[in-house]
């Protein structure tokens, strides 16, 4: 029975405590409060030195008491009693959160006046990446947008590298513009605000194209020897290959004693016996939904000058195109 009346005592104290504190706050010079910085989920200390001249003191939050000496007025099991000596009155808030920032106060009673303590919790929230774009794939020459949100407190800077050239951007947004085969690959967002170590992901960005022909290797070989005629192209998705020869036929493996070997951007033709009717012009055909190229190559015998180059046709499409031009000019003529 006496416990209710103690609280209701010690109520009364604090209350007439806060009201002396108020009467003579006009008339005494008080410092501000200091700052106190924490990351969010560290514990925060809050400590109130004073001395043996100190005979009530309290911990309070805006108007909600924590402690008062030892009696603990705050039901969050977070808020706990420290240190209660005569020289120093402390709490300890564990696993801080944004919740907990403001402003708290140290009241205590001298014999001749009420005295006070302030102290500006800050609580500062790691820089994290909340929402980002997916990984991608376009065409060649699109537009292509990525986004990445951040949030943390204070407000955090966020960053768009290029991980290939090392290009990079500031801002949640980056714009490509008619993006080109030279762009595509991986993207990272970083975000930072020096509270923890910065949050990053990754975004995949593959751009599709259609094939060229990069490099054509020609053959030398007599009769009966072994030849290779080799074609490369880069592509996106990866080229089919295909092989005819100047008559236009398409050659499989197994015909007139030749193999095809397919690779993901490379193909050759392999000759294992030469034979004559082996020899004369052959034509390499990449394409993947996007287009075709082709390219000529030869085989012939030992003392004929062999042609390096690359040797470039039009795709279907576009030949098709220029043709169909070239009839409507000569109508009009």
């Amino acid at each position: 029975m006496n416990v209710p009346l103690q609280r209701v005592n010690l109520a009364s104290v604090v209350i007439l405590m806060l009201t002396q504190v108020l009467l003579v706050h006009f008339t005494e010079i008080t410092s501000p409060a200091d700052n106190y910085t924490v990351s969010q989920g560290d514990n925060a200390t809050l400590s109130c030195f004073i001395d043996e001249n100190v005979t009530r003191v309290a911990w309070l939050n805006r108007s909600n008491i924590l402690y008062t000496g030892k009696d603990k007025w705050s039901i969050d099991r977070r808020v706990q009693l420290l240190t209660n000596t005569k020289s120093e009155f402390s709490i300890i808030i564990t696993k801080v959160d944004v919740a907990d920032e403001g402003l708290y106060t140290c009241s205590y009673q001298t014999h001749d006046r009420p005295h006070t303590s302030q102290v500006y919790l800050i609580v500062q929230v790691p820089a994290q990446i909340v929402n980002i774009s997916s990984s991608i794939i376009v065409n060649e020459g699109s537009n292509v947008n990525l986004m990445c949100l951040a949030v943390g407190k204070p407000e955090p800077t966020v960053t768009w590298r290029q991980l290939k050239e090392g290009f990079s951007s500031e801002g949640e947004l980056l714009e490509i513009t008619e993006i080109n085969r030279q762009q595509a690959g991986e993207y990272e967002c970083i975000t930072s605000n020096g509270v923890s170590t910065p949050d990053s992901k990754k975004v995949l960005i593959t751009v599709n194209y259609p094939p060229s022909i990069t490099d054509v290797k020609n053959a030398q070989s007599s009769v009966g020897k072994s030849a290779v005629l080799r074609c490369e192209a880069s592509a996106v998705p990866p080229a089919e290959f295909e092989w005819y020869k100047e008559d236009k036929r398409r050659l499989f493996t197994g015909m007139e004693g030749i193999k095809i070997q397919n690779e993901r951007t490379w193909s050759v033709l392999l000759f294992s016996n030469v034979t004559s009717r082996h020899y004369g012009n052959y034509t390499c055909l990449a394409s993947n939904r996007l287009g075709s190229f082709n390219t000529s190559l030869r085989l012939l015998k030992p003392g004929f000058a062999l042609n390096h180059g690359v040797t470039h046709t039009l795709s279907p499409l576009l030949l098709g195109f220029f043709c169909s031009t070239f009839v409507f000019f000569l109508r009009t003529v």
